[in-house]
């Protein structure tokens, strides 16, 4: 999620400030993106849930290192992308779930539900056999929404490089996604 202090009040000063109330507001704002964010990123449930939970106990213990109160959301991103590394590390290998089952079934008819359940699916194992630094890349910026400079301060990436990420991301991206057409023509 792009920044949005401006807009809504943020109490960063009063967590700094070690005050639970504070803690509970932020945790309820950033909940669920950090679970999305890292959820598309591990393919992991019950990891993505105990790895936010790490994420708030390191953000609680420092919150003294952030300097712009401003910045809390990407500062907060940032920890979930070095939380995410460190799970790549310890399992050296990313789990490809399928995609949770909850359609709308009254949206679509069933064929239809069928058609675009395995479209996401061929898409989610599309995006997930890219890098990770693309892939992080393009949920960064596609589904939370960040700008490509809030992105290089949460992956701690040279702007260029994270310029560079995407720009071959969507491109591996587009060509796979392609070849999946062609194929099944």
């Amino acid at each position: 999620m792009p920044e949005v202090a401006a807009i809504e009040h943020l109490p960063v000063p009063q967590a700094r400030a070690g005050e639970p109330a504070a803690w509970d507001v932020l945790f309820r704002r950033y909940q669920l993106p950090l679970y999305v964010y890292v959820f598309e990123l591990i393919r992991d449930e019950q990891a993505s849930l105990d790895i936010v939970q790490e994420i708030f106990i390191a953000a609680a213990k420092h919150i003294g290192s952030l300097r712009n109160d401003a910045k809390f959301g990407s500062w907060l991103f940032g920890i979930a992308h070095q939380k995410c590394l460190q799970h790549w590390r310890k399992r050296k290998e990313i789990l490809l779930d399928e995609i949770p089952e909850d359609p709308d079934e009254f949206e679509s008819s069933p064929d239809e539900l069928l058609i675009r359940r395995e479209q996401e699916k061929t898409f989610m194992q599309i995006l997930n056999d890219l890098p990770l630094p693309q892939r992080a890349v393009l949920l960064l910026h596609f589904v939370e929404e960040f700008s490509l400079e809030e992105i290089a301060r949460i992956t701690e990436t040279p702007l260029g490089t994270v310029k560079s990420r995407l720009h071959y991301a969507k491109r591996a991206l587009r060509k796979r996604l392609q070849e999946h057409h062609e194929n099944a023509s």
